[in-house]
């Protein structure tokens, strides 16, 4: 029988641990950690994550700021709301929602951020010390992905670890910190060029889907006893829900759970862990300034 890996209960448990270093730092007259967030336009899903995000700043005691601009603005006008949140000290870290309108540079953005600020971890500069294994800020949901693995106690080492999806989001970074000395699994990252593509999964002790195609993952493409984390949250209509929409991950779950071991749902997996990492990554960043 499978078990469920709840990143829900993993998450309220790191927002506990966190809310208690709040307390502390504001009982001895520390600074209270800032954690700040733009959003441009008003996309549903962007929206709904955003809201999250400020609501577990509430839940944890922490200050959050929303900065709210039009999905019009300018490439400029944006990178001067980036660069002003870069000279603010009362923000410890900050993240731009993505994605962003066709007309501005997402690379250009993600690069005009303080890297000290950068709790999204999306930098160039955090990517290549985590690739080293040097202190970074390890992007928000692989380092959700790795701390619900280490929390269950699932084995790693020497297991076979198939990547579904190659973003510099998800894939390439979680594939790297599954790859690290200490995790020690042997892994392969496959995507929509991949050849012999169920063949390669098939051969997976741990399943990692981050592809964003709803029920990529079928029961025939999972081996006996393997662990699955599936990253996907794409929004599918459904005649069922008040919002007439409900998330579907990337992985068939009721075809492939009997198969495994420990498998995360859609949702309450994954997706609840992406925001307590941004808290902890802002947390981060306030003691590496040596604000706390």
């Amino acid at each position: 029988m499978y078990k469920i890996i709840d990143g829900k209960q993993v998450a309220s448990d790191i927002k506990k641990e966190i809310a208690e270093e709040v307390l502390k730092i504001r009982n001895s007259g520390g600074k209270i950690p800032h954690l700040a967030a733009v959003l441009v336009g008003n996309d549903g899903a962007s929206e709904t994550y955003v809201s999250h995000k400020v609501k577990a700043c509430e839940e944890v005691g922490f200050k959050s700021t929303l900065v709210r601009l039009d999905k019009s603005v300018s490439e400029k006008e944006l990178l001067d709301r980036v660069d002003a949140l870069n000279n603010n000290p009362d923000i410890d870290g900050f993240i731009v929602q993505l994605p962003l309108p066709d007309h501005i540079s997402e690379n250009k953005v993600i690069e005009a951020v303080d890297p000290s600020k950068d709790v999204d971890g999306f930098h160039p500069v955090n990517l290549g010390k985590m690739t080293i294994g040097l202190p970074s800020f390890v992007p928000a949901t692989p380092f959700g992905i790795m701390e619900l693995i280490r929390r269950y106690g699932i084995e790693t080492s020497g297991k076979n670890c198939v990547v579904i999806g190659r973003s510099n989001i998800v894939g390439r970074p979680v594939s790297i910190l599954m790859s690290k000395k200490g995790t020690d699994a042997t892994v392969t990252v496959v995507h929509s060029r991949t050849k012999n593509l169920p063949e390669i999964v098939r051969s997976a002790d741990i399943i990692i889907a981050a592809i964003g195609i709803p029920g990529f993952v079928k029961a025939d493409m999972v081996s006996e006893g393997a662990v699955i984390i599936d990253v996907g949250t794409t929004r599918v209509e459904s005649d069922t829900t008040k919002s007439g929409w409900k998330l579907k991950g990337d992985v068939d779950f009721d075809a492939v759970a009997p198969k495994c071991s420990w498998i995360t749902p859609v949702p309450g997996g994954v997706g609840p862990m992406t925001i307590v990492s941004l808290l902890h990554n802002t947390l981060l960043a306030g003691k590496l300034k040596g604000n706390m």
